[in-house]
């Protein structure tokens, strides 16, 4: 099973500048919960908007400069085949890229409308179905309200 895993605004805005645009400290921690012991799969961009490589996952980075090296991470899509459950972590052209091959989305929508120049991919609901949703709203924590949605790629074809 291979998932997607993001936030994303109204507006499906989710970066700008290469940095977050917004802090909710539950999606922080539901990330890493759900990816911790797993492979994470990102852009280059992506990676290199962390300080570092995220502790308690492999990091695995894909590009298209074939010199490009990065301390403590992998890069090479194969490597993540031994695991159960990869994450595919952004950015928006890698989620673009991902969505044929992805069979679970996992999305935080912040329900507010930010101005981004990264943008995650509309969510077909002929081919997405939503499986579990969870909403909250805005507290001294959180400035916004937001909802984790769990979407599963839906069986066109039986016998695939």
């Amino acid at each position: 099973m291979i998932t997607i895993i993001a936030a994303a605004a109204q507006n499906d805005s989710i970066g700008k500048d290469n940095q977050l645009i917004w802090h909710l400290s539950n999606d922080l921690k539901r990330f890493k919960s759900l990816t911790s012991g797993h492979h994470i799969i990102m852009g280059r961009k992506t990676f290199e908007s962390f300080p570092k490589a995220l502790p308690n996952r492999v990091n695995v980075i894909i590009t298209r400069d074939k010199n490009y090296t990065a301390e403590n991470a992998i890069e090479a899509l194969a490597l993540a085949k031994d695991d159960e459950q990869p994450f595919i972590i952004g950015g928006g052209e890698i989620y673009r890229q991902s969505l044929d091959i992805a069979t679970r989305i996992e999305l935080t929508r912040v329900h507010h409308e930010f101005e981004g120049d990264t943008f995650f991919p509309e969510i077909d609901p002929e081919v997405w179905k939503e499986v579990s949703r969870e909403d909250h709203v805005k507290d001294e924590k959180h400035a916004y309200d937001y909802s984790f949605i769990t979407y599963e790629k839906k069986i066109l074809n039986k016998y695939l």
